[in-house]
C-alpha cells in the first residue's frame, strides 16, 4: 500500500482546522476587510514552474532533482492547461473500485515557486494556506518535507516557520491525480486536478490566537477571544441593546474585531437564530421561511473548478435577480470568500462536506446492483468500514470549523450520495455536538427511513404527490428537497407544482433546483461534454444541467424559475386580485407595483398600485379598470412588481371578456380534381392537395409559391434533455419514423375529406384520423382533424400537429400567445400572453445539445410574414425555426447544426410538457398528450 492509499493517513503536519479569517496590522484595514491590503497576507497565485508525470512512479528520488521545463498558472486545473484530457463522470468512478487502492499509473503534477521573506515576516511565524488542491498534496520548503494533506475542496494550512529563512525561499508541491480520498469525491462533475484555488502566506504573531469561535443569536454576540469589539456598518462601536437582525432579505452584518498583541482579526457577524416550529416549519428569527434554492458547483467553461472572486460574486448577484434565497454547496465547501459573500448578499446556505461515494453502487454488473443500489451495510462502503471513520470525521470537522462563524450557514450537510452507515452517523453526531445552533442534513438517511440523527428529512426528486405524503407524515421534522426540478437543457417544467405543495404544507420547507450552471469545456467556441475528449468512461451531456448556461446567460427556464420563486402569490377571484406577500421579512410598501389592462395585445390602461402588506399577509384589491364588452383575441390583467429598476415578477390573468366569433366568408363554389391532386382555386390563390399524401404540396398566393415542402401531420419533436427517459419508450415505438398512410380522399362542394393514419416500420398504426378541409372564396381554409390514438400505444405522444417549411431562410412572423421567450404547457409563467413579433433566427436557443426549442404555448393567431395566417378559437401551439426537426434530432453539438435555407413551421394541437424527468419524476399526467381521441380545429388563410 502506498502512502496516499492508506485511509488512516489523511494528513501529516497539517495544522488543526480553524475558523476562516485574515489578520491585519491595523483596525482601519480590519474594518475595511480587503485581505489584499493586509501586511500579513501574501497571495502566491501566478505562474509557477511545472513538471508533469504520467506516473508518479517516474519522479526522481529527490524532489530537488525534478527538471521544471514548463510553467502553469496557479490556481488552475491541469486538464485545461494541456495536461491530460477532461473527464466527466456522474456516478461511475474513472478508476477501478478497489478501495483503498488507486491505479499504479497515477499522474502527478509538481509545482514550484519562490517567495522572499523580509525582516518583518522573519521575526514572526509564517503559515501557508491551500484553499483547494485535487486530489492530495505533498509540501516541501527549501528541499525539506513539510507535510501532506488530502480533501480536495477543504482548506489545508501548514506552519512553515521551522523551514523558512529570511530572503528567498523555495516551495515545491507534489499533487497526485488520485489518492484514497478520491473514493470520497465521486461528485457529478468534470474530474479536474491541480492547485485550483488560492494559495497564500500568512504572517502570524508568535504564540498568538489560532482558532476563534463566535456565537450570535437575536440578543447577544459572544467570542472565544479575550479582547474584541463589535462595530456597526458605519464603523462605530455597536449598541446591541436593540440589535438589527440578519436574514437573507436584509443581511445586516456587524464587524467583530479581535485584538491581539499585533493583529486585528475581523469577522462579519450576523445576528440570527434557527429553529423548527411545532408545525415543522423552518424558523429564522422566529419567522417561517421557505427555501427557494439552487445547487451550486464551482464550474467555468474555460477554467473548470477555478473561479475568481468576481466569478463567484457574479453568480450570487444573478441568483439575487432570480429570487433565489438558498444555496446548497454541492457537493463540497466552496471557497471561504464565497461563504463570506453569502453573508453579505443574503443567502441561506446548506454547507456540504466534501463527501460522495456514489460509484460504489455500480461496482458490479449483475442484477443485484442495477439501478443505483445502495447496499451500504456492506463493509466495502467507506461509510460502514471502521478503517475509514476518522477520514470521514476529518472532513466534517474541517467543514464546520472553517465556516462556523458565518451567519448564512443554516444546515451542515454530511455530503451527498455516500450511503448510510456508522461513519456517517458519527459525522452527524459530531456536527450536532460541535454546533447545536444549526440543523444537520444528510439525504441518504432515507436509506434507514430517516431513523438517523438528522434535524431535517431530505429527499431528491420526489414527485409533488410524494412530497405531499412526506409532509403529512407524523414526524415533527421538516422535509426539504436538497435536489428537485432537474434543469437539464430545455426546462425545468415542474417548479410550479412544488410551489403549490409548499404553500399548502408548512412542513415542506422548500428545496434546491439542480443545478446552477451547465458544466462544459469550451473548445473553439463549442461547448463540449462527457465523451468529447475521447475518454472511455463518461456520462455524456448529463453535466449540462444548469438553470443558466455555462457563460451565465439566462435560458427561458431561468426566467420561469425566477417568476415562480418570486415572493408574490396572486389569484383572480371575480373582479378582485387576492395578493399574498410571500416575503418573510419585507413589507410590500418597500416595492413598486404597476398593473395594466391589455386587449388583443395592446395596453389600454396602466397605473401604479400602492400596497402596504406585511410578510405572509393577504390583501384583496378590486380591479379599477372598466372591461371592454368584447375582444378578438383576449383581454388580460397583468400585475408587475419592481424593486427600483429591478423587475421581480409579473402575474397575468385572462379576464372574462367575450371573444368575437370569426365571421367566415362565402364558401368556394367548387374544387377541381385530377388524377394526382385536388385543386382549390380563387381570385388570388391556387392550392394543390396531393391525393397520395393527403395534404397541401403547393400553395400559390398572388402567383408566389409559399411552400418549400409538402405539409404533413407529425408527432415527433427533437427530444429535449428532460425527455431522455421517455425516449426509451418513444424510440422503440418508432415515433421518429412516423409517416402518413392515406386510405381515402374525396371532394364534395367546397370540402375535402381525408381518411388516414400515422404509422411506422414493423408496428401497428400509431393513430388514425379524419381530416376535413373547407375552402372559402378569400382563400381561407378551415381544418378539422379528428384523431383516434391506437390503444396499443402505451405511452403519451411527443406532440401532434402540422409540419411544413417555407422558402425563406429567416422568416419573420408574429403571434398572439405566450412570449416573447419560448413556452410550453408546463413552462410558461415567465411568458405573458401578448402580441409578439419575431423571426426564425431569433427563436433559436443555444442549448448545449441541440433539442426542441422556440415553442409557443397558448397561441390564438400565428402570422408568417406576408405568407400565411393560422388562427383558432381554441389555443394551439406553434414553432418557427431555421432547423428541421430531423436536424435537431441528429445533432449532438451546436456546430453540427446546418441551416438548409428554409424556415420550418409547426402548428400543433398540443406539445407534451417539459417536466424534469432527465433525473426528476415522470412528467405530470396533466401535461402529457395521452388523449386517445381529440379534435384539432384551426383556420389557414393568406396573410
Amino acid at each position: 500500500m502506498r502512502h496516499y492509499e492508506n485511509p488512516g493517513i489523511f494528513s501529516e503536519n497539517r495544522m488543526p482546522q480553524r475558523a476562516y479569517y485574515i489578520p491585519y496590522e491595523s483596525l482601519e484595514k480590519a474594518l475595511a476587510g480587503n485581505r489584499h491590503n493586509s501586511a500579513y497576507y501574501t497571495l502566491l497565485n501566478g505562474d509557477w514552474d511545472f513538471a508533469f508525470y504520467e506516473r508518479d512512479f517516474d519522479l526522481p528520488e529527490s524532489i530537488r532533482d525534478i527538471p521544471f521545463t514548463a510553467t502553469i498558472p496557479v490556481p488552475s486545473c491541469w486538464q485545461l492547461q494541456g495536461y491530460e484530457h477532461p473527464i466527466y463522470c456522474n456516478v461511475q468512478y474513472p478508476h477501478p473500485v478497489d478501495p483503498p487502492y488507486v491505479p499504479d499509473e497515477n499522474p502527478c503534477g509538481v509545482y514550484r515557486t519562490r517567495f522572499t521573506l523580509d525582516q518583518n515576516w522573519a521575526d514572526r511565524d509564517t503559515h501557508i494556506v491551500f484553499e483547494g488542491v485535487a486530489s492530495c498534496l505533498y509540501l516541501y520548503v527549501n528541499g525539506q518535507y513539510v507535510g501532506f494533506s488530502q480533501g480536495s475542496h477543504l482548506q489545508s494550512e501548514f506552519d512553515l516557520t521551522p523551514f523558512v529563512c529570511q530572503g528567498e525561499n523555495e516551495i515545491i508541491v507534489k499533487v497526485l491525480k488520485w489518492c484514497v480520498g478520491s473514493y470520497l469525491e465521486d461528485q457529478d462533475c468534470f474530474r479536474h486536478n491541480g492547485i485550483f484555488r488560492d494559495v497564500y502566506l500568512l504572517s502570524r504573531e508568535k504564540k498568538g490566537l489560532h482558532d476563534i469561535k463566535i456565537q450570535a443569536d437575536c440578543k447577544t454576540i459572544t467570542c472565544s477571544a479575550p479582547e474584541f469589539t463589535v462595530f456597526n456598518k458605519d464603523g462605530n462601536v455597536a449598541d446591541l441593546s436593540s440589535p438589527i437582525l440578519w436574514n437573507a432579505e436584509h443581511p445586516y452584518l456587524y464587524t467583530l474585531v479581535v485584538k491581539t498583541a499585533t493583529e486585528y482579526i475581523p469577522f462579519r457577524v450576523g445576528m440570527r437564530e434557527i429553529a423548527i416550529s411545532d408545525k415543522g416549519e423552518l424558523l429564522i428569527n422566529g419567522q417561517s421561511v421557505l427555501l427557494k434554492g439552487i445547487n451550486h458547483h464551482d464550474t467555468h467553461p474555460y477554467t473548470g473548478y477555478t473561479m475568481t472572486d468576481a466569478d463567484l460574486r457574479k453568480d450570487l448577484e444573478l441568483m439575487k435577480q432570480l429570487n433565489i434565497n438558498c444555496i446548497r454547496t454541492s457537493h463540497y465547501p466552496p471557497t471561504p470568500e464565497f461563504i463570506s459573500m453569502c453573508d453579505e448578499l443574503g443567502f441561506y446556505v446548506v454547507d456540504e462536506c466534501d463527501m460522495e461515494t456514489h460509484g460504489f453502487n455500480q461496482r458490479a454488473i449483475d442484477e443485484t446492483y442495477k439501478d443505483c443500489h445502495y447496499d451500504s451495510e456492506d463493509p466495502i462502503w467507506p461509510c460502514t468500514n471502521p478503517a475509514w471513520k476518522e477520514l470521514h470525521l476529518d472532513r466534517i470537522r474541517r467543514t464546520v470549523e472553517r465556516d462556523k462563524n458565518h451567519c448564512c450557514v443554516i444546515f451542515w450537510s454530511m455530503g451527498n450520495e455516500a450511503g448510510y452507515g456508522p461513519n456517517i452517523e458519527a459525522m452527524l453526531l459530531w456536527a450536532k455536538e460541535a454546533d447545536p445552533s444549526r440543523l444537520t442534513h444528510y439525504e441518504r438517511a432515507v436509506g434507514v427511513d430517516d431513523h438517523a440523527p438528522v434535524d431535517v428529512r431530505s429527499r431528491m426528486y420526489p414527485s409533488p404527490e410524494e412530497l405531499t405524503r412526506l409532509a403529512e407524515l407524523d414526524d415533527p421534522r421538516p422535509i426539504y428537497m436538497c435536489e428537485f426540478s432537474h434543469a437539464m437543457g430545455n426546462g425545468p417544467g415542474d417548479i410550479h407544482l412544488y410551489m403549490d405543495v409548499f404553500r399548502k404544507h408548512p412542513k415542506a420547507i422548500g428545496g434546491c433546483i439542480w443545478e446552477w450552471a451547465d458544466h462544459v469545456v469550451m473548445v473553439d467556441g463549442v461547448q463540449k461534454y462527457g465523451g468529447d475528449s475521447g475518454e472511455i468512461i463518461h456520462d455524456g451531456n448529463f453535466c449540462c444541467d444548469g438553470l443558466v448556461f455555462s457563460d451565465r446567460s439566462f435560458k427561458p427556464g431561468t426566467y420561469n424559475a425566477k417568476e415562480l420563486y418570486a415572493p408574490l402569490y396572486v389569484t383572480l377571484e371575480q373582479n378582485s386580485l387576492h395578493i399574498t406577500n410571500e416575503y418573510d421579512f419585507t413589507d410590500l410598501s418597500q416595492r413598486q407595483f404597476v398593473w395594466e389592462l391589455t386587449c388583443d395585445g395592446k395596453v389600454t390602461h396602466s397605473q401604479p398600485l400602492q400596497l402596504s402588506l406585511a410578510p405572509h399577509e393577504t390583501a384583496v384589491v378590486k380591479i379599477p379598470f372598466t372591461l371592454p364588452e368584447s375582444c378578438d383575441l383576449g383581454c388580460y390583467l397583468t400585475l408587475h412588481m419592481y424593486d427600483g429598476e429591478n423587475h421581480i415578477s409579473s402575474k397575468q390573468f385572462e379576464l372574462p371578456v367575450n371573444r368575437n366569433k370569426r365571421a367566415m366568408p362565402k364558401p368556394l363554389a367548387s374544387l377541381e380534381e385530377t388524377k394526382t391532386h385536388i385543386i382549390a382555386q380563387g381570385e388570388n390563390f391556387r392550392y394543390s392537395i396531393s391525393t397520395l399524401y393527403g395534404h397541401f404540396d403547393s400553395i400559390l398566393v398572388n402567383g408566389k409559391e409559399l411552400l418549400a415542402e409538402k405539409m404533413r401531420w407529425s408527432i415527433w419533436q427533437a427530444p429535449t434533455d428532460n425527455a431522455r427517459t421517455i425516449q426509451r419508450k418513444w424510440i422503440p415505438n418508432r415515433f421518429h419514423l412516423a409517416k402518413s398512410k392515406i386510405y381515402d380522399i374525396s371532394a364534395e362542394g367546397n370540402t375535402v375529406t381525408v381518411k388516414g393514419s400515422l404509422g411506422t416500420l414493423s408496428r401497428l398504426p400509431i393513430l388514425r384520423y379524419t381530416q376535413t378541409l373547407r375552402f372559402f372564396e378569400n382563400g381561407a381554409v378551415e381544418t378539422a382533424m379528428d384523431v383516434t390514438v391506437s390503444e396499443h400505444i402505451l405511452t403519451y405522444l411527443p406532440r401532434f400537429g402540422l409540419e411544413f417549411a417555407i422558402p425563406d431562410a429567416n422568416a419573420d412572423f408574429s403571434y398572439f400567445g405566450h412570449g416573447p421567450m419560448e413556452s410550453y404547457q408546463d413552462l410558461y409563467f415567465h411568458a405573458p400572453v401578448g402580441l409578439y413579433e419575431s423571426s426564425a433566427e431569433a427563436e433559436y436557443v443555444h442549448y448545449v445539445r441541440p433539442q426542441d426549442h422556440g415553442n409557443h404555448y397558448g397561441v390564438r393567431q400565428l402570422t408568417l410574414g406576408s405568407h400565411l395566417r393560422f388562427s383558432s378559437d381554441d389555443a394551439f401551439e406553434c414553432n418557427v425555426s431555421q432547423y428541421s426537426t430531423q436536424m435537431l434530432t441528429q445533432a449532438e453539438h451546436t456546430d453540427e447544426l446546418v441551416k438548409d435555407g428554409l424556415t420550418h413551421i409547426r402548428v400543433d394541437y398540443k406539445v407534451s410538457g417539459i417536466g424534469s424527468n432527465s433525473c426528476g419524476p415522470k412528467l405530470d399526467p396533466a401535461y402529457r398528450l395521452e388523449e386517445k381521441a381529440f379534435t384539432f380545429r384551426f383556420t389557414m388563410e393568406p396573410a
